[in-house]
């Protein structure tokens, strides 16, 4: 499994042992689990993050799993393929012509995932106000700078689960798969307690394993919530990110190839807070700190750049549509 997460300490947090719960008549039902890996030796794009994705870490965050030079850029080949293939072909995949997609309404389904004595429990507006930064986020609406990429987002469903084993992120491919809903095109949020801030799965991922597709997101993590200096619901919005084929802005390091967006300057390393005129990296351009991609105060976020707009509708033309 490759899971690249974002941590930070939160404080006031804790689990407890219990029973499953469930709220609102939605019986889970059992899916297959993932298949077995591939021959480590053979490398192919989609068992690039088989289990989840990527993830926002803050002051103690270090990438559990980075992605190799090598496998990202069979990742963008393989990406350019399939949308080479989709151009021109009616019902191929993209606009009805088998053009990128520019614009997409994307459905989403919240998890709540409580614990037996209702910790964790997000309330009906914060999932409302979560699904309103989303909004603004992706259209750009949080700075003058800022690309609007062409999505919405439209709560789809709620449910709760009250069982302190899924509450705590255990079990996590277990409750994915029972719990998750709709197509590729959907984006299921699990909300949980755990020492992450969110953890995220690719788009390149979905075909392998459909049944885990989605984002975790810590629930203090939500407007209103507990996680100091991350409780403005950019979380979210950062893990959707990952969910729409964006890497973290440091990924790669001081490279040329860096993240594959050429207008996010390369940085070394993640940011923490909000460093005015941080300049980690010798090649051009100060660290793109108010980059939703990178780890900076939710305060801090204010934009995503026309060519990470460009990548977005890319890769959900390739993968999602």
């Amino acid at each position: 499994m490759s899971r690249l997460r974002r941590s930070t300490a939160l404080a006031g947090v804790t689990a407890l042992v219990g029973g499953l719960s469930l709220v609102g008549g939605i019986a889970p039902t059992q899916a297959a689990e993932p298949s077995a890996n591939r021959a480590a030796s053979c490398f192919d794009p989609a068992d690039v993050g088989a289990g989840g994705a990527a993830a926002r870490g803050g002051r103690a965050g270090a990438d559990h799993r980075e992605i190799s030079a090598k496998q990202q850029a069979a990742i963008e080949k393989r990406t350019k393929e399939i949308l080479a293939a989709q151009k021109g072909k009616p019902g191929g995949g993209g606009t009805a012509s088998g053009g990128t997609i520019t614009s997409a309404s994307v459905p989403v389904y919240v998890h709540v995932m409580a614990d037996a004595n209702g910790n964790g429990d997000v309330t009906d507006s914060q999932i409302s106000q979560q699904i309103a930064v989303l909004n603004e986020t992706y259209a750009g609406a949080e700075s003058s700078a800022a690309s609007n990429t062409g999505f919405s987002f439209t709560l789809a469903g709620t449910d709760r689960y009250y069982n302190s084993t899924w509450h705590q992120d255990r079990s996590s491919t277990t409750y994915r798969a029972q719990t998750r809903k709709g197509g590729a095109n959907a984006l299921n949020i699990w909300l949980v307690d755990f020492k992450w801030l969110g953890i995220a799965t690719f788009p390149w991922d979905y075909a392998r394993n459909p049944s885990v597709d989605g984002i975790r997101v810590h629930y203090a993590s939500l407007p209103g919530g507990s996680a100091t200096n991350y409780n403005l619901g950019e979380t979210a919005t950062h893990e959707a990110g990952h969910w729409l084929g964006l890497y973290h802005t440091f990924q790669g390091g001081c490279t040329s190839t860096n993240d594959e967006v050429a207008d996010t300057p390369a940085q070394s390393s993640a940011t923490n807070g909000c460093p005015t005129g941080r300049d980690s990296c010798s090649l051009p351009g100060l660290d793109p700190i108010h980059n939703y991609m990178d780890y900076s105060f939710d305060s801090c976020y204010d934009q995503f750049t026309a060519d990470q707009t460009t990548r977005m509708q890319q890769m959900f033309t390739a993968y999602r549509a």
